[in-house]
């Protein structure tokens, strides 16, 4: 019985200002918090609040047979809490239909499998108790920033107790093999992979309006056939896609809800298809294959690797600059620090850096908030030497307390023990301990 099984990603970042170099040393206010308000609300009337409606009454018109899953960041569940509360009600009322499964990741959107496995970990863990507080779940399914991926995340995912990772289904990988079945990763046993049958999802996420598609109208019952046509030569068909493609990228006008609408319908119209979670899909099929990334693979732009991010010289150093703190900050015990510290290592900041042309290009400077990839920059650099000198007068400041601290602990040891002190007048006043 060949399932269905919906992903969507759910991530706000939260976007630095215009920050200048005069900002420097006179500044620590470094988000833009009027344009992430304006973003949100118009995303959450747009796409968030509409689409988990029609998540839930299809639910409820299905009986629990129409299922889907989620990954919200950390930084988009801060958001929520902060300016659109009735957003994460709704998120919360999907999960206690029992039909939904909220993934794991790292909490600020990071790379930071790729800079620092202990940071990694951390965020992880973060975010798995912010799943826990508000929908009631510990994730048993990872999946990474953008689907970024490769063998070692594998093993890594494994040794902390998940069943499962969500990745791209990559042509040059899969060589001609079909995504719609379970692998299995090289040097993990006990994880099984979701590969994204990007084809199908695209057509949806980015096609759908696109009225130079030769496929032009996408209707629910021409999707069906598509999706039906695996029966015979696979067992899930894994639909992952940004959630903002309901009525964000896909505005309402082209019947993109209608389309969601009565689909489900379609789909459950052939006996042998169902609906699953990725838990589900894991649990109910065997990995059939393996699935051997050596490199880093992700889900953005053509290339599916990591260029979308880390392929010029601004991008490199920027981040770079950011995980070489990364003990000074964890150190230095401040918690307003180390919130800036974790929401610059979000890689949105890196993705409006990128210099790409043509389409690529196009998508990049769409969701940039920046006019150009230099201020993007530019801005975040000059954010991040504020921060190293906030660390740095920290760090200052405390290396001053506990030599004072020190000094008066010499004191006391002195007077407690009963010692000879020695004590010499000075000019006003002061006294010197010899």
């Amino acid at each position: 019985m060949p399932s269905i099984c919906f992903y969507f990603q759910v991530h706000q970042p939260f976007r630095i200002r215009d920050y200048s170099f005069f900002d420097i040393g006179n500044s620590h206010v470094y988000e833009d918090d009027k344009k992430n308000e304006e973003v949100l609300n118009k995303v959450a009337d747009k796409c968030y609040i509409k689409t988990n409606q029609k998540m839930l009454e299809l639910i409820h018109r299905h009986q629990g047979k129409f299922k889907i899953s989620y990954s919200l960041s950390g930084t988009a569940i801060e958001q929520f809490e902060k300016y659109r509360p009735d957003v994460l009600q709704s998120f919360i009322d999907l999960a206690n239909t029992g039909c939904v499964e909220f993934l794991s990741e790292t909490y600020s959107h990071s790379l930071s499998f790729i800079y620092s496995k202990n940071e990694f970990k951390r965020q992880v863990e973060k975010h798995a108790q912010v799943i826990k507080k508000y929908f009631n779940q510990v994730p048993k399914v990872f999946r990474n920033t953008e689907l970024i991926y490769n063998n070692e995340l594998a093993s890594f995912i494994e040794g902390m107790g998940y069943k499962g990772i969500i990745c791209e289904g990559v042509d040059r990988l899969l060589n001609g093999r079909t995504p719609n079945f379970l692998y299995q990763p090289v040097g993990a046993k006990n994880v099984k992979l979701l590969l994204k049958n990007y084809t199908l999802s695209d057509d949806i996420a980015f096609r759908f309006s696109d009225k130079g598609w030769k496929e032009f109208p996408l209707t629910a019952d021409k999707f069906k056939n598509w999706v039906h046509d695996v029966a015979g030569n696979g067992e899930t068909v894994n639909l992952f896609m940004d959630y903002e493609t309901f009525g964000e990228h896909q505005w309402e006008s082209t019947g993109i809800f209608n389309f969601l609408d009565q689909l489900p319908t379609e789909i459950l119209k052939h006996p042998d298809f169902d609906f699953k979670t990725p838990s589900e899909v894991i649990d109910s099929y065997p990995a059939r294959e393996v699935y051997d990334a050596h490199d880093f693979t992700s889900w953005a732009d053509t290339e599916r690797d990591l260029s979308a991010w880390l392929s010029n010289s601004m991008q490199k150093e920027s981040i770079q600059r950011i995980y070489s703190i990364e003990k000074d900050i964890l150190a230095c015990g401040d918690p307003s620090l180390l919130k800036v510290w974790e929401r610059l290592q979000t890689s949105d900041h890196y993705y409006y850096m990128c210099t790409k042309f043509w389409n690529d290009g196009d998508v990049h400077k769409y969701f940039s908030p920046f006019d150009s990839p230099y201020d993007a920059y530019m801005y975040f650099m000059n954010v991040f030497s504020d921060l190293e000198c906030s660390l740095k007068e920290l760090r200052l400041s405390k290396e001053k307390a506990d030599k004072k601290s020190k000094k008066i602990d010499q004191l006391a040891d002195i007077l407690a023990f009963g010692k000879e002190v020695k004590i010499k007048p000075v000019k006003k006043n002061k006294l010197i301990l010899n």
